[in-house]
């Protein structure tokens, strides 16, 4: 029997398109980290003036998939399962038992439900309109970004509102002060080995579980183009890490992402130096990476470096009883009647099929722009994989920063400073 968690309302806004992507693609995305695995969303999105509601669903695992055109509001992304449909009823209908201002009780950044009368109505409306398949909601002409509140005219009924809505001030847990890494490389207070350390608090999307993490900077180097035999200088290179992620439910389900780890740190301050560094060093080195396995490097240069890699690989997982029982796992997810005398073989098949449909360039770099990761991304995107799709980017920005005071531990949010 499936325990739900909590009950919460995703507004897609009036942003149609967000809403059918989210269930085609079978993903959620949040602007806040509360929502989590287990949770009921029922998913809505305003049209006309009214914000319907057609699908409900569960919260699965987390995911660093995005594929809505807005990805960047999303910090929080899941997976979803045990997907219904219904003919789309107005969610507005809640404020029989929310009162006037149900939108802020209900709607507000998908905080859970805890009004057992809403929950209930909720389920009552749907399953009144329960249908069997998802109906499109076709794109209209845009009317407002926002949901409307409701008016208030006094000062004394907002303060009866707040009251009834705890929530809506965030309770911080402390302030920090963003301070410089040392470098990428300082064992004790640089960019990479800090990251390493703490991977999985740092990206939750990247479940231990459905994930292998080799964090050896110099393990993996891509084979150089040839001359008549002869290697040509400066064309090989080698990524700081390597992560193998599983998503039984993708087309592809095991990605392979190719880590960079940059850091400015205290060495670059200027941002003509930072400019310099990203257009001299960062971006062509993200460059190699991804011509290596694409289809601009002749294919026996190609085939090499993805066979080494592989080899490499192995022997990494086979070092280690946990990772092996992990991939050893994913295989017979992807194929239930798989024989153990096979499941190596399929192992090295599948990863050859990764590095050939596949692969994403990861850098984790302490700064990094918006604009900057959008021309990385094109660039990186020009790059074709063996099945014509395109090699994939992704830039995430981590910060070190140090504690002013601590005021409530149990709190989820903090305020930073940078001077």
């Amino acid at each position: 029997m499936e325990i739900h968690k909590n009950f919460r309302i995703l507004h897609c806004s009036n942003n149609i398109e967000n809403y059918n992507i989210c269930v085609r693609e079978k993903v959620a995305g949040f602007s806040n980290r509360g929502p989590e695995s287990g949770d009921t969303i029922y998913l809505s999105v305003k049209i006309r003036e009214k914000s319907l509601c057609g699908v409900r669903f569960i919260l699965d695992e987390f995911t660093d998939f995005k594929p809505w055109p807005d990805s960047e509001k999303y910090v929080n992304c899941l997976t979803i399962k045990n997907i219904e449909y219904c003919k789309p009823f107005d969610v507005s209908q809640l404020s029989s038992v929310g009162g006037n201002h149900w939108s802020l009780k209900y709607l507000q950044a998908s905080k859970p439900i805890k009004d057992k009368d809403a929950i209930e109505l909720l389920d009552k409306l749907f399953s009144e309109n329960k249908l069997n398949d998802f109906i499109i909601l076709e794109s209209t002409p845009e009317i407002n970004e926002k949901i409307e509140n409701d008016s208030i005219e006094t000062e004394e009924e907002l303060k009866s509102i707040l009251s009834e809505i705890p929530d809506i001030k965030i309770q911080i847990m402390g302030t920090f002060q963003t301070i410089n890494f040392i470098n990428e490389t300082d064992k004790s207070k640089g960019l990479e080995a800090l990251v390493n350390d703490c991977f999985y608090n740092l990206f939750p999307q990247f479940e231990e579980t459905r994930t292998v993490l080799i964090p050896e900077n110099r393990l993996f180097k891509t084979e150089g183009k040839k001359s008549e035999g002869v290697n040509i200088s400066g064309i090989s290179t080698i990524p700081d890490g390597l992560l193998l992620n599983f998503n039984k439910n993708f087309k592809n389900p095991i990605q392979i992402n190719l880590i960079e780890y940059e850091c400015y740190g205290e060495s670059k301050i200027k941002s003509v130096d930072k400019s310099n560094y990203l257009n001299t060093q960062i971006i062509p080195q993200l460059i190699r990476f991804a011509s290596a396995f694409s289809l601009t490097t002749d294919q026996t240069t190609r085939e090499s470096s993805i066979k080494k890699w592989i080899d490499k690989i192995l022997d990494y997982i086979n070092q280690d009883e946990v990772l092996e029982k992990r991939v050893t796992t994913w295989i017979k997810d992807i194929y239930p009647d798989v024989k153990e005398k096979s499941i190596d073989l399929e192992i090295q098949k599948s990863l050859e099929q990764a590095f050939k449909t596949n692969i994403r360039v990861l850098l984790i770099i302490d700064e990094l722009s918006s604009e900057q990761k959008d021309t990385i991304k094109n660039v990186i995107k020009s790059f074709k994989l063996h099945n014509g799709e395109s090699i994939l980017f992704e830039g995430y920005v981590v910060r070190l920063v140090q504690k002013i005071n601590l005021l409530d531990s149990k709190s989820e949010f903090a305020l930073t400073v940078q001077q």
